[in-house]
């Protein structure tokens, strides 16, 4: 277990942001990480978990406390029966399930990060999330310090959101379990309509897993959301916002802004987001609230691929993402009455 003192941390972060850490733990084996838990919540010392670093936004001042970082090591293979470690680099993870010939979480590659994180925040991206796939998590209970196994139905998952999001000082993700299918060398049905585009099939259509993955790579690529040190649309936490969910009042009163600000017979994108809600898409709002591809002029700016990642263009301090962020989303309601979300975590700061 190796242990640095006044640690960078925008390093370990893909926006390559945020001050020191007064103590970074970087742990390989699940006892270690457990050690390291107790050792901080048994001094009162405040605790940070650091995976890929791809949903945190830590602040210029850094964390005062214990950063651990998890690189723990671990792909098992039982059948279609998966089980990784938390510290497994999780796009890594997914081209080997293709290479098994296992469907499941194909649309899901080229997402970064550690397959410990993907629980929490119910990873999910071209008509797939992990929460369809994972069995069970095992974790360490802070409170009654112990590792517990959770099913996938205590798990809570919803869009974006799980028991350990609404929770998060409680449990320490240690090992994820999936349940992938064996199609005979197919992937799931295809879900996405860009995706099935992209393929030229139809919706629930299967196709050779190697072509799903080889396509959705393709296709968050061209977004600026498969990580590469040489493109700066790629230093950003992908989506910095989710697709916001309005109940029906809501969303009448949001398509009724939309309609008086760009024209009658215009609609906002809608997709049903169980009953009585609709989820609309957070990238069309900022888009048409007037922030385009590459909006802004410092240092943090959004993306040139894409409307809903800011970006780090190299020199930027947290306070100035930040600073776009509030720009964004005070602007987005005030077009539309809608208010945008943070996706990735902040340490340290808040919009």
């Amino acid at each position: 277990m190796q242990e640095l003192h006044d640690a960078p941390l925008a390093p370990l972060t893909t926006f390559r942001l945020g001050g020191p850490a007064t103590r970074l733990i970087t742990a390989t084996t699940d006892a270690e990480v457990i050690a390291a838990v107790r050792e901080a919540d048994g001094a009162g010392t405040p605790l940070l978990l650091i995976g890929g670093g791809s949903n945190l936004v830590i602040g210029d001042k850094g964390f005062e406390g214990t950063a651990l970082r998890i690189a723990t090591d671990g792909f098992r293979l039982d059948g279609t029966e998966l089980e990784l470690a938390a510290g497994e680099v999780w796009t890594d993870a997914v081209a080997r399930t293709v290479e098994a010939g296992l469907a499941g979480v194909e649309c899901l590659a080229g997402i970064p990060g550690s397959a410990g994180a993907t629980p929490i925040q119910n990873v999910g991206a071209y008509g797939q999330e992990v929460s369809s796939t994972i069995s069970e998590v095992i974790a360490y209970d802070r409170r009654t310090q112990e590792t517990v196994t959770l099913s996938n139905a205590e798990c809570a998952f919803s869009y974006r959101h799980s028991r350990f999001k609404a929770d998060p000082e409680r449990f320490v993700v240690l090992r994820v379990c999936f349940r992938l299918e064996d199609a005979q060398g197919l992937s799931g049905p295809v879900k996405y309509a860009e995706t099935a585009r992209a393929l030229g099939v139809g919706p629930g259509d299967r196709v050779p897993l190697a072509a799903a993955r080889e396509t959705v790579l393709k296709l968050r690529a061209g977004k600026g959301m498969v990580l590469d040190p040489e493109d700066h649309d790629t230093w950003s936490a992908g989506s910095f916002f989710t697709n916001p969910i309005l109940a029906d009042e809501e969303f009448a009163a949001f398509r009724a802004r939309v309609s008086e600000r760009l024209g009658e017979g215009t609609e906002p994108p809608a997709y049903a987001a169980g009953e009585g809600h609709t989820k609309t898409s957070a990238a069309w709002l900022i888009d048409k609230a007037g922030f385009t591809k590459g909006y802004g002029t410092g240092p943090a700016r959004i993306s040139t691929k894409h409307t809903l990642a800011l970006t780090n263009r190299g020199g930027a301090t947290t306070e100035d993402l930040l600073a776009l962020a509030r720009e964004v989303v005070a602007g987005v309601r005030d077009a539309f009455g809608v208010t945008l979300v943070n996706e990735p975590v902040t340490v340290g700061v808040s919009l």
